[in-house]
């Protein structure tokens, strides 16, 4: 796929919350993503994982709790008033998990061959090796999730969209959606936009990963999914 116009980073980006006044299969958040299925792409290496591997010896910074950070303020009533607002609730609501998650809602494809299609997940175990979605080829699409984040914040949450044809990698682009705060409403979020090949060797089916992780490399979602590009008639 080749990609569009990309936007700038953050949640600003594409992104915002249904309760903003301003403004597939999931995993635990605490695991970390791996290929448990070789048979989808051997070639599927991140490239974090190369240039001597340093990055797999990197240990995130102890995690504070959010109502921790809250308190902190708590001898200044306005001040403290304020962070819940920003949150959506109150530090009573934010006893639970230090660890943030954040639970995807749903995956919509925006096209303009069929406008927009969505999908709640996790998907249909019934669905399983079924396209998701079927684009002609030349289109101009992006993926358009719904999220919500819980216990704490999620810092840089950021994707990975790799794609196979005939079991080798013919793509993969990289995004970042910013840093999240706990919400009582679903934030939705716009990837970048993407355009699919043309000729008659783009057509046919694709297998692809779609991996969401924040910067202390904790996974959040892995979907694994297939779609078609047909001829543009």
């Amino acid at each position: 796929m080749e990609s569009g116009k990309r936007a700038e980073a953050g949640p600003s980006s594409g992104c915002s919350s249904f309760g903003d006044e301003q403004a597939p299969f999931a995993k635990k958040p605490e695991e970390v993503c791996e290929d448990e299925d070789s048979s989808i792409g051997d070639n599927d290496e991140d490239d974090d994982h190369q240039n001597g591997g340093n990055i797999g010896k990197f240990v995130p910074s102890p995690l504070v709790p959010l109502k921790d950070q809250i308190e902190k303020d708590k001898d200044d009533e306005s001040l403290r008033r304020w962070k819940e607002k920003l949150l959506g609730c109150s530090v009573d609501d934010l006893n639970g998990p230090v660890v943030p998650e954040v639970k995807f809602h749903s995956i919509g494809i925006i096209s303009d061959d069929f406008g927009e299609t969505t999908t709640t997940l996790p998907v249909d175990e019934n669905k399983n090796g079924h396209a998701l979605f079927t684009l002609k080829e030349g289109s101009e699409y992006r993926f358009k999730l719904t999220f919500t984040v819980l216990h704490n914040i999620v810092s840089g949450l950021m994707y990975t969209n790799t794609v196979w044809k005939g079991g080798l990698q013919v793509d993969q682009s990289k995004g970042m959606l910013g840093t999240f705060a706990p919400w009582h409403e679903p934030y939705v979020c716009t990837l970048d936009e993407e355009i699919t090949p043309s000729g008659v060797l783009a057509r046919g089916m694709y297998s692809a990963k779609l991996k969401f992780e924040d910067d202390d490399r904790r996974c959040h979602m892995e979907l694994k999914y297939s779609f078609e590009i047909k001829k543009r008639s």
